[in-house]
């Protein structure tokens, strides 16, 4: 395991020391779900895979949570909510509204230049979604990719 797993690893010891059972067993839930995919693709996990693991557990207790407040259940959705904090302290930092709107600006510019100065159209979505989603990896920041499509549409609109 790559970064995560590392911190992963000494956090769960931490929990241990400190008898802190929610934590102790969301940790290793965490830990399960990486060490499933590291054995599926029979090869150590990379930072970026790691990362989209832990997207995919986030988005997962989001719904949940949703679920949980509809139905009314106070307990479960603040349960939901708590491990979305902790595995949210996992991941690297967000990026906010400027810091997008830099990205999508470069990948404008750099989809603009391999066109030879012809500035990209609605149907270039992809090519700069692409680019942009390199950019901010490369960056170390996580992106929220329904922002990043809202500020790509504009920008090429």
């Amino acid at each position: 395991m790559a970064q995560i797993g590392d911190r992963l690893q000494a956090d769960i010891i931490t929990a241990m020391k400190a008898r802190d059972e929610f934590t102790l067993t969301t940790l290793r839930m965490v830990k399960s779900a990486l060490k499933s995919k590291e054995i599926d693709t029979r090869k150590a996990l990379t930072d970026a895979e790691e990362q989209a693991i832990l997207t995919t557990m986030i988005k997962q207790r989001k719904d949940s949570y949703e679920q949980f407040t509809k139905g009314g259940r106070a307990e479960l959705a603040e349960k939901e909510q708590r491990e979305i904090a902790l595995i949210d302290a996992y991941m690297p930092k967000a990026a906010g509204d400027d810091e997008i709107r830099s990205i999508v600006e470069g990948a404008v510019a750099q989809i603009t230049a391999d066109n030879g100065g012809t500035k990209p159209g609605a149907k270039d979505m992809g090519a700069v979604m692409k680019v942009a989603r390199a950019r901010s990896l490369a960056d170390g920041l996580r992106v929220d990719g329904g922002k990043l499509s809202e500020m790509i549409k504009a920008a090429l609109a």
